[in-house]
């Protein structure tokens, strides 16, 4: 199964500032908040945003996926448009070891006030506990586990109270600018609405991904107001409000293609493009053979041997496992089957459905929920299996 959080050669660098040391696993106390209440209407969708799918798995469910190498204390999931559908998927598809908790967010009225919903779901006094508090959109399904362990290692060695994600683009048009003294130091996020035209000309950005001392989160995001340009409680307020009182507030930069949100299908389709050639990558590197990477296609939850060939055309879905020595396609769509060792399909549909070793399979063959081609079989052209 391909782990989409592998770096990958990862371009961005990371590290404790000032000499800070970064601490060993398992010493820092973490828990995370996911944004996930919003309806997003450019998606011109009756699905719920979060839950549009990338190489077979739900955008909000690859940002919790980003946490692995945090195993956070509890996440916290703020939903809200579509609520019961968006818990549904996630309590189905979310890892265990997320400790997933559910928050509701009845009115939209920003990303401050749905950061305050989600800090409800811990146990304990905001004001006397200073573990870590990691919150992220979710709907940017291309952050990796790498990034956010360095992000959050970097914020507690250096004993931050707030440290940001951040990225660079020559055009950032839509998103928060990142504001800093003349010594560097992070002095504010000035959303795109809000900008003079000096700050809408600063090329480094917010990507929403941000995390905070709980001690110094609570108390800051309760006293948000909501004098701006759109009349809702900024997230982003907060880190003003901090570096004001005089807090260090550190950032790290990553890729702007690892970061970037999806807010509409174009967007969708650039970041399953993305995806796709990560899982391609991983595979290539480990024994799979593909005649053309850019004709595959390869869900994220697919398990593939060794020494199997990929024709053009092929497409593998959901939970397909693939043994090894295996030849698939061209032309040919398997979505949660299990195919054992030695096994040629080709031209062929089949959806979970049981394939035994060193069958053949095709050409144009169609293989029903629940049909067994048995080992060493020949099933010859346009074979429709039958279903006991």
């Amino acid at each position: 199964r391909f782990d989409p959080g592998s770096s990958n050669g990862k371009t961005a660098v990371f590290g404790a500032e000032n000499g800070g040391s970064i601490p060993p696993p398992g010493t820092m106390s973490v828990s995370a908040i996911v944004l996930a209440a919003g309806e997003g209407s450019r998606m011109r969708s009756s699905r719920p945003k979060p839950l549009h799918l990338i190489c077979g798995r739900a955008m909000v469910v690859h940002v919790i996926h980003a946490l692995e190498k945090l195993q956070p204390d509890r996440t916290a999931v703020v939903i809200g448009h579509m609520a019961e559908q968006v818990r549904a998927k996630v309590q189905d598809r979310a890892p265990s070891w997320a400790n997933v908790a559910f928050v509701e967010q009845i009115e939209q009225n920003g990303t401050g006030d749905a950061a305050a919903i989600g800090m409800t779901a811990f146990d304990g006094d905001d004001y006397d506990d200073d573990a870590t508090i990691v919150i992220l959109p979710g709907d940017t399904p291309l952050l990796r586990p790498d990034t956010l362990d360095e992000l959050v290692a970097t914020h507690v060695a250096n004993q931050n109270a707030a440290t940001m994600l951040t990225s660079l683009l020559d055009d950032p048009t839509g998103y928060g600018r990142v504001v800093r003294k003349k010594d560097g130091q992070v002095l504010r996020i000035v959303e795109q609405r809000d900008a003079s035209p000096d700050e809408l000309d600063i090329k480094e950005w917010n990507t929403g991904i941000l995390c905070f001392r709980r001690d110094l989160l609570g108390p800051a995001l309760r006293n948000l107001t909501t004098d701006n340009a759109q009349g809702e409680y900024y997230l982003t307020d907060v880190i003003a409000a901090l570096a004001s009182m005089g807090h260090r507030i550190g950032a790290v930069q990553a890729p702007p293609e690892e970061t970037q949100g999806v807010n509409d299908r174009w967007q969708l389709a650039l970041a399953e493009r993305e995806l796709r050639n990560r899982t391609n990558r991983h595979w290539l590197l480990n024994g799979v053979t593909m005649l053309d990477p850019r004709q595959t296609f390869v869900d994220v939850n697919v398990t593939i041997g060794r020494d199997v060939t990929l024709y053009p055309g092929t497409m593998l879905q959901g939970s397909t496992t693939i043994g090894d020595s295996c030849e698939i396609g061209p032309d040919t769509r398997l979505t949660d089957c299990t195919v054992a060792h030695g096994v040629r399909v080709e031209h062929s549909v089949g959806h979970q459905a049981t394939i035994g070793a060193g069958a053949t399979v095709g050409p144009y063959a169609h293989l029903p929920a629940g049909s067994v081609v048995l080992s060493n079989a020949t099933t010859g052209a346009f074979y429709t299996a039958s279903v006991s």
